[in-house]
């Protein structure tokens, strides 16, 4: 059985957002979640239904797809497929960052081309690198206009926490809820994640750059450009030579501190 994707339209344009419904008909392996008229419903829904794919139009009044996405930015965003009916510099920006993006009216050939493109990233599990590039886009973006802090900061919109409870890892069909706070450290083999967790090690494919994303890191800490610890699992920090120092965790492991991440050393000082 083909894996549904859960996917999410958003458009203020009722005929738009009908025509792009009934296109997607055509697919399937999309299952269509929920439909929003503007950016205020689209962050509430993607926030409750967790969709894997998003199309997002630009131009909405109010807060509009860059605005929803702004919003978004401490959170695991779902795949962005924007939808614009102007070509302006906006589209360039966004065209090496987003999944993709669409003008309208939608053709169906360049529609079909970037559901295969949503079927490739889901696929090969790289969705969240590519989340993360846009995340980095956003920020270094202007700020978003004082009203979307209201939409950002409502209780009933935001989430408790920005960071990771649990960590899904997958081994052969079988889906490990991993506890975070069981963590000791984090070690990194290429674009894999080794987690050390009650004397065992869980295998997760992620980048350190996202992993850091993904943790409080009030608690988890960079030691080393390949190394992360749960500060509340540290025992003794001992000094060695040449002024650098090492690591004793609860769980027995000893790891040695980078240069370049001495400052962590400073929260036990």
């Amino acid at each position: 059985m083909t894996k549904k994707i859960r996917t999410l339209l958003v458009d203020d344009e009722p005929l738009a957002l009908r025509g792009l419904q009934i296109r997607l008909e055509e697919f399937d392996d999309i299952e269509l979640t929920a439909t929003c008229a503007n950016g205020r419903e689209a962050i509430k829904a993607i926030r409750t239904e967790k969709p894997d794919l998003v199309f997002l139009d630009i131009q909405m009044p109010g807060f509009d797809g860059f605005a929803v996405v702004k919003s978004l930015i401490r959170e695991e965003l779902p795949l962005i497929i924007f939808v614009t009916a102007y070509d302006n510099y906006a589209i360039q920006a966004f065209e090496s960052h987003a999944l993709d993006y669409l003008l309208k009216p939608v053709e169906e050939e360049r529609l079909a081309q970037s559901i295969q493109r949503v079927r490739e990233q889901l696929s090969d599990r790289i969705a969240i690198e590519q989340n993360a590039r846009l995340v980095d886009l956003m920020r270094s973006m202007v700020e978003p206009p004082e009203e979307l802090s209201e939409i950002i900061n409502n209780s009933e919109l935001s989430p408790h926490s920005p960071y990771e409870s649990h960590l899904s890892i997958k081994d052969r069909g079988q889906i490990t809820r991993v506890d975070v706070s069981t963590i000791d450290w984090i070690d990194a083999a290429g674009d894999y994640m080794c987690l050390h967790a009650e004397g065992k090690t869980h295998i997760l494919r992620e980048t350190m750059k996202n992993m850091v994303k993904r943790l409080n890191p009030e608690i988890f800490q960079r030691i080393h450009r390949s190394t992360i610890i749960n500060l509340t699992k540290v025992r003794e920090l001992r000094p060695t030579s040449g002024g650098k120092y090492e690591i004793l965790l609860d769980g027995g492991a000893e790891l040695q501190v980078s240069r370049n991440y001495r400052d962590v050393i400073a929260r036990f000082l």
